[in-house]
Order: structure tokens, then sequence, then C-alpha cells
């Protein structure tokens, strides 16, 4: 992999990962932009104590531009775009309009490929491993900035998630905080490793999915997919390396090999759930990894204890039918699920790739 990083006329970062060791990147973004001006803002919910993040000036970000007009595309000609060179393999850059900035931490815009008309599921495994090389250097290098404590790689993926740019992308968040899905994680970790006289929840967790079956999806020999027991989704899959560790940087080189193979193989199979002719599965990809501030809080718990792990969901729950976030889930964060882990299970083994 080389890296190469560039500013774009604004002044924000981006930065090129290539497979090819001679790749030359030395376009420059000739588009006259000003500065970037944001005001991000991070409060804190004295009730809940959850932070949320004001940032207003995302009110004008762009919105479901034509492909003729993505952003995310290369340049070409006068076609001028957020990549200045005229073809790439992944490209990260800061993104113009953030949720989080400056003191209240940083975001990303990852680029899986040049090729607007694709998606994830239709990289090669080279590509993808190119992908998680770069948000293993992404982790890496946002862990070391002042302001982050927790950083968070993502895809969202189709209209239906919110998406509002077509060309297959994900995003990074480094949050200036712990999160608090991972502080509820945090939190049952301490607690199971009180009760259990140490033992470890993420791994007991495994270990029961491995040994009863049921739920499992998809297994390498590095890696294991299941549906979770409680899946608060119609169709949720959890990948975690067999080898636990507590981030992307922590993987070993084998699970790293095996990982494109896997993961690719799960996004072809959520494509395929509900039949010939539908469209694209929406989904949403996220990777959990061990927070880099103090964990004093969580009694006991250290970095080492948490589990790296990927979840991946969809909102659709069968054909022409979406999972809509409605009182019990919205209003109580009590989630109603209308498809039995088991039976998504199932299905999802039974469209495995031939």
């Amino acid at each position: 992999m080389k890296k190469t990083s560039t500013r774009l006329a604004d002044g924000r970062e981006l930065i090129y990962y290539d497979v090819r060791d001679d790749a030359v990147r030395d376009a420059v973004d000739r588009r006259p932009l000003e500065r970037t001006v944001t005001t991000s803002e991070i409060r804190r919910d004295p009730l809940l104590g959850d932070r949320v993040a004001i940032a207003s000036h995302r009110q004008g970000r762009t919105y479901h531009p034509p492909a003729d007009e993505c952003p995310l595309c290369p340049s070409a000609g006068e076609r001028l775009s957020e990549i200045p060179d005229s073809a790439y393999d992944v490209v990260v850059f800061e993104n113009r309009f953030p949720s989080l900035a400056g003191d209240s931490g940083r975001c990303e815009v990852v680029c899986f490929t040049s090729d607007h008309d694709t998606s994830f599921a239709d990289l090669t495994e080279e590509q993808a491993g190119l992908v998680l090389d770069a948000w293993t250097d992404r982790t890496a290098e946002l862990s070391h900035l002042d302001s982050v404590e927790q950083v968070f790689c993502f895809e969202n993926r189709g209209a239906e998630i919110g998406v509002t740019l077509g060309h297959p992308h994900g995003q990074i968040y480094a949050y200036p905080f712990t999160t608090p899905r991972t502080a509820l994680m945090l939190r049952s970790l301490a607690e199971h490793k009180v009760q259990t006289g140490g033992r470890n929840l993420f791994a007991d967790v495994v270990d029961k999915e491995l040994a009863e079956g049921t739920r499992v999806v998809l297994e390498g020999e590095h890696w294991v997919a299941f549906v979770p027991y409680a899946a608060h989704w119609p169709y949720e899959v959890h990948l975690y390396p067999k080898r636990r560790v507590p981030d992307l940087l922590a993987l070993d080189d084998a699970a790293r090999t095996e990982f494109p193979q896997v993961y690719l193989e799960l996004l072809k199979r959520f494509d395929r759930i509900f039949g010939e002719g539908e469209p694209p599965t929406p989904y949403i990809a996220a990777w959990h990894q061990a927070p880099f501030g103090t964990l004093e809080e969580f009694d006991g718990v250290t970095r080492d204890d948490f589990a790296l792990h990927l979840e991946l969901f969809t909102v659709r729950r069968t054909s022409g039918k979406l999972k809509f976030l409605a009182g019990s889930e919205s209003g109580m964060s009590v989630f109603i699920n209308d498809v039995p882990p088991e039976a998504a299970a199932e299905r999802l083994r039974e469209v495995a790739s031939k």
C-alpha cells in the first residue's frame, strides 16, 4: 500500500491509498474554494448523559446530486470534484460539512472506489483489503489527536438509510468522548467480569453462538458472523475475529487476509435476502472499537477486554417494507423485531454464494 497526503483548495486534508507502490498523486485541486467554516458544538443531555452534536452548517450540504455532478467521482477535465486526480483506488478526506470538527472531533469521508456505479460488495478482495488498510491507518492517526477519544468507521448505503450521495463511500467519526452505545457495552462488560469471577462477556457471547450454531451465518478460520440472540433489526449480523482484539490495529495478518473474503460474502448475501429483482439492500455497517481514552469509570475493565467487531444491519424487513423506528424504539429505546433471529440466520445461510 502507498499512502499520499495532500491538501484541497480550502485546506482540508486528502489522502490517497494505492495498491501500487509506484502510483504518483500530484494533481492539484483547482476549485476556487474558501476555507471551510464550521459551527460544531457538543452539548450534554443532563437527563440521559448523552452528548449531542449541534452542527447547523450541515444544512447546506450536497443533497442527491445527479451522477454527472457527483463530488466523490474523480475530477475529469473541467468537471472538478473533491478528488483532484482522474482516477483513484481508495481516498480519504476531511468532510466539507462535518458533524464534528476542531475541539469537537473530526469527520472524514472514505471513498471505496472511483467507480460510481458499483458498491462495496462488487470490490475485489484486493480492493476490500485496501479499504481495511485505510480504516486501520486512519484509526491509528486519529487516535493520536488530543481531541479524539473514540474512532468509528462505518458505511451507510441506500436512500432508505438517509444517504445523500450515491457513490460507494463510508465515513469515519472521531469522537471527543466515549459514545453512549460503547459505554453501555463497557458497563455490561464490567458487570459480567464481576459476576463470573473474571470471565469476558464478548468471549462468552461468541463461544455461545458457536456452540449453539443456530444463528451462525458464516464461519471462517479467523472470523465468525452470526445473528445476535436479541437482534434489534430484521436482518442483523455481527462479525467477530475469533482472536479477540480491541481494535483494527491489533488484527494479525491472518485475520486481515481472510477479512475481505468473509465480508464480501456477507454483503453479497444481504443483497440476496429478498429475492431476485429486488433493489440493493440498504444497510449500515459499523465497526466497534475500544475507546482510546481512559476507562476508569468502568471498574476493572481495560482496552484489552473489549472486542473489535462489525455490526451489519438493514432497515428493510421484507420486500417493499421498511422497519421504522416508531414510538417504542424512538421514544423508549425498546426495539420490537418482526423477524426471529434464528429465521434471519437461516435465510442468510440459504442465500450463500454457490
